[in-house]
C-alpha cells in the first residue's frame, strides 16, 4: 500500500471525500455531540461575559494577585492559550514545506485552532492591566502628547507580537481554504450559501494559472510562516528572560517556550483530531497513521521538555547564585512542591508511554496523554511565575499565592469560548482540506 493510500479510507474517491467533508457544512444536520459542544460552550462564554462584567466593575482585586505575586492567572492563561495558538500555524508551515502527506487531515482544523487560541490569548494582558480601556496605548499612534510606548516593556513587544501573528494566521489560513470554499459554493443548494462560500472564494476557477499561482504564494507564506512562529514566542519568552528575578533570567528560555509552544498545541491538536473524527463520522479521513504520527512528535517534545527541566535545574543548582539555589529547593519542597511533580509526570513521564505502538494508535490513550499534557504545561506556565514571584530576592517579600474563584471561573470561561468558536468553525467551514485529500486520492491512483 502507498504512502497515500494509508492516509485515506478505503475506495476512497474524489466524490466519497468531498462529500465527506462538504456535507457536514451544506446538508447534514448537526448532531448531539455537537450541540452538547455547542451549548456547553455557549453557557461557558456567558459565564466568561459575566466574569469580566465583574472584574471591569470591581477591579482586577477579584483575583487572586497579592504584592509579591503580582502575576498570575492572567498571565499564565496568556502565555498558555499563546503556546497552543503558536502550534497550528507552525505544525502547519513546517509539515507543507517537509511535505508531509498526513498533513492534509489536520493542518485546516489545527490552523483554526491558532486563530482562536491566539485571540483568546490577546484578551489576558488586557484584562490584566487594571485599566483595560487604556490597552490602546501600547500602539505607535501619532498623538500630541508625545507618550509613546515604552519600548523596554513586555507589553508592548507582546502587542506587536500577537498582533502580527494574528494577521499572518488568518491570512494562511484563508489562502488554504480558497479552494474549499469554490468547492462549497458550487456545491452549495441554497442562494444565502453560494453568496457566502462565493464571497469568500474570490472568483476560484481551479485554472492552471490560479493552482501555479496558489501554490507559489502559499509556499512562501510558510517559509515566511516558520520564522515567524518562532520569534512570536521568542517574544514571550523574553518577557520572563528581561527580567531580573531569579528562575528568570536564563538565556534558554525563548528556546525553550517555542518547544513548550509545540508540544502543548500538539497535544491540544490530537484533542481536536479526536473531536473531528467523530464530528465528520468517518475514521478514514483522520487515520490511526495520522494520530500515530502526532503521538511521536508528543514523544519527541516530552523527551526534549524533560531536558529542558534538567538542564534549569542544573544551571540553577550549579551555576545559579543563592537566590537560584532557593527557588530550585522551593520547587521541589515548597507550597507548591506537588503541583510542580505533577508538572514533571505529566510532561516528561506520561508521554513515554508512546514508546509502544498499541499506545500510539489507541484513540482513549492517545486522548487520555493529551489532556495530561496540556495539564501539565498549564501547571507549568503559572508556576514559572507563582515560583519565582513567591521566593524573589528578598526574603521580606516571600508569600504564596492561592487563585480565588473569578480566576478559576475567567479560565473556564475563555475554554469554554474556544470551544463555542470551534464548534461554529465546524459548522461553517470546512474542517479538513478537501483539495489536498483529492490530490492524495490521485496520488494513490497513480500508484
Amino acid at each position: 500500500m502507498s504512502s497515500a493510500a494509508a492516509l485515506l479510507p478505503p475506495g476512497a474517491s474524489y466524490a466519497s471525500v468531498t462529500r465527506t467533508i462538504a456535507d457536514p457544512v451544506l446538508e447534514r444536520p448537526a448532531g448531539r455531540g455537537w450541540w452538547i459542544a455547542f451549548l456547553a460552550g455557549l453557557a461557558l462564554t456567558a459565564l466568561m461575559l459575566a466574569v469580566l462584567f465583574w472584574l471591569f466593575f470591581e477591579g482586577i482585586g477579584i483575583f487572586g494577585n497579592n504584592t509579591s505575586v503580582v502575576w498570575a492567572f492572567p498571565i499564565a492563561n496568556y502565555v498558555w492559550w499563546i503556546g497552543i495558538g503558536n502550534a497550528g500555524t507552525l505544525i502547519s508551515c513546517m509539515l507543507l514545506l517537509t511535505r508531509q502527506k498526513w498533513r492534509s487531515s489536520v493542518n485546516r482544523f489545527a490552523e483554526a485552532m491558532t486563530l482562536f487560541a491566539a485571540a483568546i490569548a490577546g484578551l489576558f494582558p488586557i484584562l490584566h492591566l487594571g485599566r483595560p480601556y487604556y490597552a490602546y496605548w501600547l500602539a505607535p499612534y501619532p498623538n500630541t502628547m508625545g507618550a509613546w510606548p515604552q519600548w523596554k516593556s513586555p507589553l508592548v513587544w507582546d502587542f506587536f507580537a500577537i498582533l502580527s501573528y494574528l494577521i499572518f494566521s488568518a491570512l494562511f489560513w484563508y489562502t488554504g481554504a480558497i479552494p474549499d470554499f469554490a468547492t462549497l459554493r458550487d456545491r452549495a443548494t441554497t442562494r444565502r450559501a453560494q453568496v457566502f462560500y462565493g464571497v469568500l472564494a474570490l472568483g476560484w476557477r481551479g485554472s492552471a494559472r490560479h493552482w501555479r499561482r496558489y501554490d507559489s504564494f502559499y509556499r512562501t507564506m510558510a517559509a515566511l510562516g516558520v520564522p515567524l512562529v518562532c520569534s512570536v514566542h521568542s517574544v514571550v519568552g523574553m518577557d520572563f528572560a528581561a527580567g531580573a528575578m531569579p528562575g528568570w533570567a536564563e538565556s534558554i528560555f525563548p528556546p525553550y517556550f517555542v518547544v513548550g509552544a509545540m508540544f502543548s498545541g500538539f497535544a491540544m491538536v490530537v484533542v481536536l483530531a479526536v473531536a473531528v473524527r467523530a464530528y465528520l463520522r468517518d475514521t478514514g479521513l483522520v487515520t490511526l497513521a495520522h494520530l500515530d504520527a502526532m503521538a511521536k512528535i508528543l514523544l519527541a517534545g516530552s523527551i526534549v521538555m524533560g531536558l529542558s527541566y534538567g538542564t534549569e535545574n542544573y544551571q540553577a543548582w550549579i551555576l545559579g547564585d543563592e537566590a537560584e539555589r532557593t527557588l530550585a529547593a522551593f520547587e521541589f519542597t515548597g507550597a507548591y512542591a506537588p503541583l510542580y511533580w505533577l508538572q514533571l509526570a505529566t510532561t516528561v513521564l506520561v508521554p513515554q508511554l508512546f514508546w509502544w505502538p498499541a499506545a500510539r494508535r489507541s484513540v482513549p490513550a492517545l486522548l487520555l496523554v493529551a489532556v495530561a499534557i496540556n495539564v501539565g504545561m498549564y501547571l507549568e506556565r503559572i508556576l514559572l511565575i507563582i515560583n519565582t514571584l513567591s521566593r524573589s530576592h528578598l526574603p521580606s517579600m516571600w508569600r504564596t499565592y492561592a487563585p480565588t474563584v473569578w480566576d478559576w471561573l475567567l479560565l473556564l470561561g475563555s475554554l469554554g469560548f474556544f470551544v463555542l468558536l470551534f464548534a461554529c468553525f465546524l459548522r461553517l467551514m470546512p474542517s479538513v482540506s478537501m483539495h489536498e485529500m483529492r490530490q492524495l486520492v490521485a496520488e494513490g491512483d497513480a500508484r
